[in-house]
């Protein structure tokens, strides 16, 4: 049977066929996922709903055992505050018997006082009748008296009055030279103990100050950048900040040298900042300068606060402040001054203190003393006048005022000058304070090496420690070991005599005696 005798029909019921096959095995399939779906979809509900079961248990087991925790917690905290309230409740019975027994004390004190106070009157009484009588009798007996002597009352009064008035003139003469010289024989004693007693509670350390600074360089090259072309940078520094740069051997350093510290440091600040920035040339200068000195004088205004807080002192005129900034950069002998003043104005407060007089005030002059300084090469005069000028322009007080003038040799006029001039010169005496010249200091040597030297039996005398101390070689057939004692004596007061010093100085007198003999 050949292929083409088939029936067309077939052609089309044969596809057909085989699509509704496809069509009932694809339904048979999918049906079977979704019976597999649907029981592993209820194996899954079988399972949660376990955990749910299980986790509902876990919690109400959970809520079961906090709620019996917060039960004895509840319980235990009611136990405290009962007994707590039977405590109270003990204490105020207590105070309450106490009181009553108090009550019962002040009946009886009460009845007490006014028993005393019947007897008071009653002795009143007796006391002006007794009066009365007194009172007649003496007016009996004057009657009688002037009878007696021919004079009335008054006249012997007058009489009497003028002796006694002599003889407590004579008796207040006496007791005034005594008071004065006992006076005068503690006043050196008890001077001594209030400055003692103000220099150890007042500890300042020791600010000196030079007229150079030294900037370190990263290397020998950064020399050259700052000098620039034709010296043109070197030169916009110098004229910018008015300091002088000293560019020499000294390896990876340039120093800084001028009288004014303020401008010093602006100049190590700028330097400082070029050398870090890399931009070196005279515009770049020119900026950083201006901007550093900006910075510099909102640094003075916060120092000068930062000084006025630490010393507890309020109301200071803000141009003051500044200028209490500005003494950080001065120096008086090398001692900077801020220190300086910050120092007598502690010193100040405390002998004020010792004296029972306003120490703020002491305080307040004691830091103000030396803020002519801060502007003095700005102003003819000397700083202390510069100083007192200021004080009065800002609204001081007058007793500020006079102490701020008279500081160093004028009659001060007030308690409060006194001792401002006091703790400065306490403040510039302390050992270390202030640095001497090379001249001054050389002389004090030399001179004290004479005074010994010019002492009979004196071989040679060495001043050594920076002339803390003088030791005396004395020859040992003039001066015997008895006379050591007097000499080394004698030659310390000639020294105090003679020589002003900081501190003390040590007197050593040293004998010795050798022998020599040869064995031969």
């Amino acid at each position: 049977m050949s292929f083409e005798s088939i029936p067309w029909i077939l052609y089309i019921i044969l596809p057909l066929l085989g699509f509704i096959l496809g069509l009932i095995f694809h339904f048979l399939l999918y049906r079977t996922k979704i019976n597999k779906a649907r029981s592993e979809a209820d194996k899954i509900v079988r399972v949660a709903q376990k955990e749910a079961e299980s986790s509902r248990k876990s919690a109400v087991l959970d809520a079961k055992e906090k709620f019996y925790a917060a039960k004895a917690e509840f319980e235990k905290q009611t136990k405290e505050r009962r007994a707590e309230l039977q405590v109270l409740e003990k204490r105020f019975m207590k105070r309450e018997e106490n009181l009553e027994k108090k009550l019962n004390l002040l009946d009886q004190k009460e009845q007490k006082l006014s028993k005393k106070k019947k007897d008071l009157e009653r002795r009143e009484a007796s006391i002006d009748e007794l009066e009365n009588k007194f009172r007649e009798t003496i007016v009996e007996q004057q009657r009688k008296l002037e009878m007696i002597s021919g004079l009335s009352s008054e006249e012997a009064k007058e009489i009497l009055i003028a002796s006694m008035e002599a003889k407590a003139k004579k008796e207040g003469s006496i007791k005034v030279k005594k008071i004065l010289d006992e006076c005068k024989e503690h006043a050196d004693q008890k001077s001594k103990e209030i400055i003692i007693s103000a220099l150890q509670r007042c500890a300042s350390e020791h600010v000196v100050e030079s007229t150079v600074t030294v900037v370190d360089l990263p290397s020998e090259e950064m020399k050259g950048r700052i000098i620039g072309r034709e010296g043109r940078n070197i030169r916009a520094l110098e004229t910018a900040t008015g300091i002088d740069l000293i560019i020499d051997d000294t390896p990876e350093a340039v120093i800084l040298s001028g009288f004014d510290p303020i401008r010093r440091e602006v100049a190590a600040i700028t330097l400082k900042r070029l050398i870090n920035d890399g931009r070196i040339h005279p515009a770049r200068i020119e900026e950083v300068v201006k901007k550093v000195q900006d910075e510099m004088a909102k640094s003075l205004k916060e120092l000068g606060e930062q000084t006025v807080f630490e010393l507890g002192l309020a109301n200071i005129h803000p141009e003051i402040i500044n200028l209490i900034g500005r003494l950080k950069y001065r120096t008086s002998y090398a001692q900077n001054v801020l220190q300086h003043s910050k120092e007598v104005a502690f010193l100040a407060s405390m002998m004020a203190d010792s004296l029972g007089i306003n120490r703020m005030v002491a305080r307040r002059a004691g830091l103000l003393h030396d803020i002519g300084k801060a502007v003095d090469h700005e102003y003819e005069g000397t700083h202390a006048q510069i100083g007192a000028d200021l004080a009065k322009r800002y609204g001081e007080a007058d007793p500020i005022v006079d102490a701020i003038m008279k500081h160093h040799d004028e009659e001060p006029q007030s308690i409060e000058a006194v001792l401002i001039q006091a703790a400065d010169a306490l403040s510039a005496a302390r050992p270390g304070a202030r640095r001497e010249i090379l001249e001054t200091y050389i002389k004090r040597l030399e001179k004290l090496e004479a005074i010994a030297d010019s002492f009979k039996g004196v071989q040679k005398a060495y001043a050594i420690q920076a002339g803390r101390e003088i030791r005396i070689i004395v020859e040992p057939t003039e001066i015997s070991d008895s006379e050591m004692c007097v000499l080394s004596r004698d030659i310390a007061e000639k020294i105090e005599q003679e020589l002003e010093y900081p501190g003390e100085i040590k007197v050593t007198a040293i004998r010795e005696t050798r022998t020599v003999d040869y064995a031969k």
